[in-house]
Protein backbone atom coordinates (compact mmCIF):
# COMPACT_ATOMS: atom_id res chain seq x y z
CA UNK A 1 0.00 0.00 0.00
CA UNK A 2 1.00 3.58 -0.58
CA UNK A 3 0.62 5.97 1.74
CA UNK A 4 0.48 9.88 1.24
CA UNK A 5 1.39 11.96 4.62
CA UNK A 6 -0.57 14.88 4.95
CA UNK A 7 0.11 17.90 7.62
CA UNK A 8 -1.68 21.34 8.17
CA UNK A 9 -0.34 23.71 5.07
CA UNK A 10 0.44 20.84 2.37
CA UNK A 11 -0.29 21.49 -1.13
CA UNK A 12 -3.61 20.83 -2.39
CA UNK A 13 -2.77 20.19 -5.70
CA UNK A 14 0.66 17.66 -4.97
CA UNK A 15 -1.60 16.02 -2.87
CA UNK A 16 -4.92 15.19 -4.42
CA UNK A 17 -3.52 14.62 -7.75
CA UNK A 18 -0.98 12.27 -6.71
CA UNK A 19 -3.91 10.20 -4.60
CA UNK A 20 -6.54 10.57 -7.40
CA UNK A 21 -3.86 9.81 -10.47
CA UNK A 22 -2.16 6.57 -8.31
CA UNK A 23 -6.30 5.38 -7.93
CA UNK A 24 -6.96 5.96 -11.34
CA UNK A 25 -4.15 3.34 -12.32
CA UNK A 26 -5.52 0.80 -9.54
CA UNK A 27 -3.00 1.41 -7.07
CA UNK A 28 -4.25 1.37 -3.37
CA UNK A 29 -3.13 4.95 -1.53
CA UNK A 30 -4.02 5.60 1.91
CA UNK A 31 -3.95 9.40 2.95
CA UNK A 32 -2.18 9.77 6.52
CA UNK A 33 -2.84 12.85 9.00
CA UNK A 34 -0.18 13.31 11.05
CA UNK A 35 -1.89 16.28 12.88
CA UNK A 36 -3.82 14.19 15.09
CA UNK A 37 -7.32 14.90 13.92
CA UNK A 38 -8.53 13.13 10.57
CA UNK A 39 -8.65 16.93 9.08
CA UNK A 40 -6.22 18.31 7.65
CA UNK A 41 -5.81 21.75 6.29
CA UNK A 42 -4.26 22.78 2.71
CA UNK A 43 -1.86 25.63 2.32
CA UNK A 44 -4.86 27.23 0.13
CA UNK A 45 -7.23 26.45 3.03
CA UNK A 46 -9.06 23.19 1.55
CA UNK A 47 -10.21 20.52 3.88
CA UNK A 48 -9.80 16.84 3.21
CA UNK A 49 -10.30 14.00 5.09
CA UNK A 50 -7.51 11.81 6.01
CA UNK A 51 -8.05 7.73 5.60
CA UNK A 52 -6.19 7.13 8.44
CA UNK A 53 -4.47 9.25 11.13
CA UNK A 54 -0.99 8.47 12.07
CA UNK A 55 -1.81 6.78 15.46
CA UNK A 56 -3.42 4.65 13.36
CA UNK A 57 -0.75 3.38 11.15
CA UNK A 58 -0.04 -0.30 10.61
CA UNK A 59 2.39 -1.37 13.08
CA UNK A 60 3.28 -4.08 10.04
CA UNK A 61 5.61 -1.46 8.16
CA UNK A 62 6.00 -4.79 5.41
CA UNK A 63 2.83 -3.70 3.84
CA UNK A 64 4.28 -0.41 3.01
CA UNK A 65 4.96 -0.35 -1.14
CA UNK A 66 6.19 2.97 -1.18
CA UNK A 67 5.24 7.02 0.43
CA UNK A 68 4.60 10.21 -0.97
CA UNK A 69 5.26 13.83 0.53
CA UNK A 70 3.26 16.37 -1.14
CA UNK A 71 5.18 19.77 -0.09
CA UNK A 72 3.53 23.14 0.73
CA UNK A 73 4.23 25.16 3.97
CA UNK A 74 4.25 24.55 6.75
CA UNK A 75 3.07 21.21 5.60
CA UNK A 76 6.38 20.09 4.68
CA UNK A 77 8.48 21.28 7.15
CA UNK A 78 5.65 19.58 10.12
CA UNK A 79 6.50 16.06 8.36
CA UNK A 80 10.39 16.92 7.94
CA UNK A 81 10.52 17.98 11.91
CA UNK A 82 7.37 17.83 13.75
CA UNK A 83 6.22 16.19 16.94
CA UNK A 84 5.06 13.36 14.68
CA UNK A 85 8.08 11.54 13.79
CA UNK A 86 6.28 8.54 11.70
CA UNK A 87 6.91 10.30 8.17
CA UNK A 88 10.88 10.15 8.43
CA UNK A 89 10.60 7.09 10.24
CA UNK A 90 8.72 5.84 6.71
CA UNK A 91 10.89 6.98 4.83
CA UNK A 92 13.90 5.82 6.01
CA UNK A 93 12.12 2.71 6.13
CA UNK A 94 11.30 2.76 2.40
CA UNK A 95 14.79 4.00 0.96
CA UNK A 96 16.42 1.56 3.56
CA UNK A 97 14.23 -1.35 1.96
CA UNK A 98 14.56 -0.29 -1.61
CA UNK A 99 10.49 0.79 -1.56
CA UNK A 100 9.44 4.22 -3.92
CA UNK A 101 9.26 7.12 -2.39
CA UNK A 102 8.33 10.51 -3.85
CA UNK A 103 8.72 13.90 -2.58
CA UNK A 104 7.29 17.18 -4.71
CA UNK A 105 7.90 20.46 -3.53
CA UNK A 106 9.04 21.29 -0.50
CA UNK A 107 9.10 17.89 0.84
CA UNK A 108 12.35 16.12 -0.56
CA UNK A 109 13.54 17.90 2.25
CA UNK A 110 11.81 15.22 4.64
CA UNK A 111 14.34 13.03 2.74
CA UNK A 112 17.33 15.34 2.09
CA UNK A 113 17.63 16.81 6.20
CA UNK A 114 18.13 13.14 7.25
CA UNK A 115 20.79 11.74 4.29
CA UNK A 116 18.87 10.28 2.44
CA UNK A 117 19.77 12.16 -1.13
CA UNK A 118 23.13 11.59 -0.85
CA UNK A 119 24.65 10.93 -4.11
CA UNK A 120 21.28 10.86 -5.35
CA UNK A 121 19.83 13.38 -8.31
CA UNK A 122 16.78 15.19 -6.64
CA UNK A 123 14.54 18.00 -7.62
CA UNK A 124 12.81 20.48 -5.47
CA UNK A 125 11.10 24.15 -5.34
CA UNK A 126 13.86 26.48 -5.61
CA UNK A 127 15.27 27.38 -2.67
CA UNK A 128 15.23 24.23 -0.77
CA UNK A 129 18.06 23.25 -2.88
CA UNK A 130 20.38 23.41 0.49
CA UNK A 131 17.99 21.06 2.31
CA UNK A 132 18.71 18.27 0.02
CA UNK A 133 22.29 17.04 1.64
CA UNK A 134 24.88 15.15 -0.57
CA UNK A 135 22.26 15.20 -3.73
CA UNK A 136 22.84 16.29 -7.24
CA UNK A 137 20.39 18.47 -7.66
CA UNK A 138 18.94 18.76 -11.24
CA UNK A 139 16.29 21.62 -11.52
CA UNK A 140 14.25 18.86 -13.61
CA UNK A 141 10.39 19.29 -13.75
CA UNK A 142 10.29 15.76 -12.09
CA UNK A 143 13.54 13.55 -11.03
CA UNK A 144 13.80 9.65 -10.70
CA UNK A 145 17.10 8.32 -9.46
CA UNK A 146 16.27 4.35 -8.06
CA UNK A 147 13.75 4.23 -6.21
CA UNK A 148 14.03 7.71 -5.26
CA UNK A 149 10.73 10.19 -7.32
CA UNK A 150 11.21 13.88 -6.57
CA UNK A 151 9.62 16.51 -8.20
CA UNK A 152 9.77 20.61 -8.53
CA UNK A 153 6.36 22.15 -7.55
CA UNK A 154 2.95 22.49 -8.19
CA UNK A 155 2.93 22.88 -11.89
CA UNK A 156 4.61 19.55 -12.25
CA UNK A 157 2.55 17.51 -10.17
CA UNK A 158 0.73 15.39 -13.00
CA UNK A 159 4.44 14.50 -14.21
CA UNK A 160 5.14 13.65 -10.71
CA UNK A 161 2.05 11.44 -10.12
CA UNK A 162 2.59 9.55 -13.75
CA UNK A 163 6.07 8.81 -12.73
CA UNK A 164 5.19 7.34 -10.00
CA UNK A 165 2.28 5.23 -11.81
CA UNK A 166 5.54 4.27 -14.36
CA UNK A 167 7.80 3.02 -11.93
CA UNK A 168 4.55 1.02 -10.03
CA UNK A 169 2.28 -0.42 -13.22
CA UNK A 170 4.73 0.58 -16.41
CA UNK A 171 5.17 3.22 -19.01
CA UNK A 172 1.47 1.78 -20.61
CA UNK A 173 -0.35 2.35 -17.47
CA UNK A 174 1.35 5.65 -17.58
CA UNK A 175 0.19 6.47 -20.82
CA UNK A 176 -3.17 5.86 -20.63
CA UNK A 177 -3.77 7.35 -17.92
CA UNK A 178 -1.62 10.26 -19.96
CA UNK A 179 -4.02 10.51 -22.49
CA UNK A 180 -7.62 9.77 -20.99
CA UNK A 181 -6.72 12.96 -18.80
CA UNK A 182 -5.87 14.97 -22.41
CA UNK A 183 -2.27 15.20 -21.16
CA UNK A 184 -0.52 13.97 -24.04
CA UNK A 185 1.29 16.10 -26.30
Amino acid sequence: MIFCFLADGFEEIEALSCVDILRRAGIEVTTVSVNGDITVTGSHNIKVYADIKAEDFPADKSIITGAIYPGGMPGAETLSTGECTLPVEVARYCVENDILVGAICAAPIVLGRIGLLENKNATCYPGFENELLGANYTHDRVTVDGNIVTGRGPGCSIDFALALVSILKGNSVSDNIRKTMQCDE
